[in-house]
Formats: C-alpha cells, sequence, structure tokens
C-alpha cells in the first residue's frame, strides 16, 4: 500500500500573473504557503486486473481511457502498463473548488503515489512540471503554476516566472516571529461558496491572449504588489501586510465580474469594520474562502462566526508532497 499527501495552499500576493497568457509577455512573480490541510492519494495492487477508483465517484474500468476523472485518466495514461491492475482512492481535508489550490495538491500527490507504486522516485521540481504539464498542456486548463510548485514544495516561498516558463523557487526569508504572526493571525473562512478556478481564470486568460491593457495594467500593479508584500514579511512589518492585502483585493476584484458577488462583498467590509486589517479572496475568485489579517482576531473571529461563516485553523507546511507509507 502507498500513501501520498499533498499540502493545499494560501496566496500571499501576487497570485494571478501565473498564468502563461501573463508571464510569457511580462514576466511574473507571486509569493504562496503551503498549509497543513491535505489532499491524500492511496495507491494499491488489487487481486483481480482493472483500474479501480474511489474519489467522490466510483469507477471500474479496463483501460486507463475509459477513466471519466480527467487528471487521473491522462496520468494513468503516462504510466502505460502498469496502471492496468491498480485501486487509487483518494482523500481530502477541504473540499475541491474553495480556492486553495486542491488541484494542483492533487495531482502531485496522485503522481507522488504513482511513481512510488512503479518503485521509482521524482525530484520536487520534476513532480512540480509534470504535474503542470498534465493540468496545462494535456488538460488545457487555464491555471496558472504555483499551485503546483507549492504543493511539490512547500513552505513560504516566492516564485517568479519567466518568460520562457521556467519558474524559480526561492524561501522567503522570514523569521520565526513572522511565521507564528501569520499563523495567529491570517483567518480562513469558508464563504459557503465553491468554484471551478478554470471558470474564473478563463476571462482573465482570454484578455491577456489579446493584450488587454486594462489586465495588463492590472496584473502590473498586482505583481508589484507581490513583490511589496514580500519585502513587507520579510521585514516582519505585518500591518503593511495587510494594507497590501487589501490593496490587492481591491484590483483583483476588477480583473472579473464573476470574482465577488454582493454576499462575499459585505463580509469582506464587515471584516474590515471589526478586526481585521486587510484581506481577500483566496485562489482564483468567485466563492471559497476569505482571508483576513487581523488587528484584532477575538473580535473578527466572533463577528465572521456571527455572520454564518466557518473559520478553518491552519499551520503552515513545510515538507510539501512527500509518502506517508509505501510497503
Amino acid at each position: 500500500m502507498i500513501i501520498a499527501r499533498s499540502p493545499l495552499r494560501i496566496s500571499l500576493g501576487g497570485g494571478g500573473t501565473d498564468l502563461q497568457s501573463y508571464y510569457s509577455v511580462n514576466g511574473g512573480f507571486l509569493i504562496a504557503g503551503a498549509i497543513d490541510r491535505y489532499v491524500y492519494v492511496n495507491i494499491m495492487r488489487p487481486f483481480t486486473p482493472g483500474i479501480y477508483l474511489k474519489y467522490s465517484d466510483l469507477e471500474n474500468v479496463e483501460k486507463p481511457n475509459d477513466v471519466k476523472h480527467p487528471i487521473i485518466r491522462e496520468t494513468l495514461k503516462l504510466f502505460g502498463d502498469s496502471a492496468k491492475q491498480i485501486e487509487i482512492t483518494t482523500l481530502a481535508d477541504i473540499p475541491a473548488g474553495t480556492g486553495l489550490g486542491s488541484s494542483g495538491s492533487f495531482t502531485t500527490a496522485l503522481l507522488k503515489a504513482l511513481y512510488a507504486f512503479k518503485r521509482n522516485s521524482i525530484e520536487k521540481k520534476d513532480l512540480a512540471e509534470l504535474a503542470c504539464k498534465i493540468e496545462i498542456e494535456l488538460l488545457h486548463e487555464p491555471i496558472g503554476k504555483q499551485d503546483q510548485y507549492i504543493a511539490s514544495f512547500g513552505g513560504l516561498t516566492a516564485m517568479t516566472f519567466n518568460k520562457s516558463g521556467e519558474v524559480l523557487l526561492q524561501p522567503l526569508q522570514v523569521s520565526t516571529d513572522t511565521i507564528h504572526d501569520l499563523e495567529d493571525n491570517l483567518l480562513l473562512f469558508f464563504t459557503g461558496y465553491s468554484r471551478s478556478a478554470g471558470s474564473i481564470l478563463k476571462d482573465q486568460k482570454q484578455k491577456s491572449e489579446v493584450r488587454d491593457s486594462e489586465m495588463f495594467k492590472n496584473l502590473d500593479f498586482v505583481k508589484e504588489l507581490g513583490i511589496q508584500s514580500k519585502n513587507a514579511l520579510e521585514s516582519g512589518n505585518m500591518d503593511e501586510f495587510g494594507r497590501l492585502m487589501h490593496l490587492h483585493w481591491e484590483h483583483k476584484r476588477r480583473r472579473s465580474e464573476g470574482m465577488s458577488n454582493p454576499n462575499i462583498d459585505v463580509w469582506y467590509n464587515t471584516a474590515i469594520e471589526n478586526g481585521a486589517i486587510g484581506g481577500k479572496l483566496v485562489g482564483a475568485g468567485g466563492g471559497g474562502f476569505l482571508m483576513f489579517l487581523a488587528r484584532d482576531r477575538k473580535l473578527l473571529r466572533e463577528t465572521m462566526v456571527k455572520a454564518g461563516l466557518e473559520e478553518v485553523r491552519f499551520h503552515f507546511d513545510f515538507e510539501g508532497t512527500k509518502l506517508l507509507l509505501n510497503s
């Protein structure tokens, strides 16, 4: 039996500049943090030939081409004959479609487990790149590269996206006190809305591909905010980081009509009036989790719970995608 796990993530600044339609022209930059909420993939060899899948649906097919789940199908096709007698079960601490990069986490965990199933290993960078290939090149999802990389490497990480597509990673040079401040005062609240990242990012991708000046201007500014956010965190200036989060959200919500909705706007404004320095929707937008940097976390928690939102507490994960069991 093989069990692999991969962390979910929160975007901390510069999100949206990791899409090829943007970074291939102006280069991208963002910072993200892996958190201790995970996607798990369990693989074992069943007694009888066939492909047995257990996720939110059940599948029992003979060939990879017959698999309905797109990520599993394309991944199994890469493994050839070794994928003809296999059972795959997946679990997640938090549902998909909530803005925490679950598809990238799932793909990296699946690949890690399948490599172990073949008694092979794979380096973190190769794991991230292969996950990107599956989601972006093979499945044509209009998404960026941050999810696969932060899931694979873990930690609090700055990512530079060169025009060539090369991704450069640099761990944030933050103090232990700053890490504790972030874990104590970055609060995540579920909005109750789930959505596909691709449906939100499709509009950004299309506008970027035709060199829409307003979209590029917006993303240029967001990239600069990402750089400033990195500097604020590395200097331990939490108030400045919170202010930058607020600016980021103001610009992010202008990128697409589906980025927010009236309820999210009310919750956000209520939070700012009740203990939050700044905040934003995590991920592509449209739903998922609101994240706030708290000035008064007790007041903010009480206010959001009263508004009907559920908090998910977390710590950062510094291990990335890993095997929990290989026997």
